[in-house]
């Protein structure tokens, strides 16, 4: 099934100008650029976006990393969008990401991992309109 998933290129990768790296690797994994904007979130845009994690001790490094830099925001769509998005990113923790993997490749460290992915068709459905209600309808 085609599907649509919302992929952040995070701030520690885009300053380290691996933008082109990136798009290439899910490009050469098959995934079609729907829409693409760079953009430096807020803190209220970043509180609401991780708002999952309000409760979770890293909410606050992790807005405040969020709004460090500029992030690339992409919608990202392929056959199984979601899960082949996840394989291609790696683990959350880079020390865990399988060899080849966006994350085990160039992620610093568990928080400036160079990459988010939507974890859910639902999470997918949210985080695209959050990011491109103007342009996408998603799922």
């Amino acid at each position: 099934m085609v599907e649509k998933t919302l992929s952040i290129i995070k701030p520690d990768a885009v300053e380290r100008n691996l933008i082109g790296t990136i798009i290439a690797k899910f490009e050469k994994e098959g995934f079609k650029v729907l829409a693409m904007r760079l953009h430096h979130l807020t803190k209220d845009e970043a509180k609401d976006f991780y708002i999952e994690h309000k409760e979770k001790p890293f909410y606050n490094s992790l807005v405040e990393y969020m709004t460090s830099g500029p992030v690339v925001l992409m919608v990202l769509e392929r056959e199984a969008a979601i899960a082949k998005n996840r394989e291609v990113m790696g683990a959350t923790n880079p020390k865990n990401a399988a060899p080849g993997t966006i994350r085990a490749q160039h992620a610093l460290s568990m928080e400036k991992n160079s990459v988010h992915g939507s974890d859910s068709p639902s999470s997918a459905a949210r985080e695209i309109e959050f990011f491109f209600s103007d342009l996408i309808r998603c799922c």
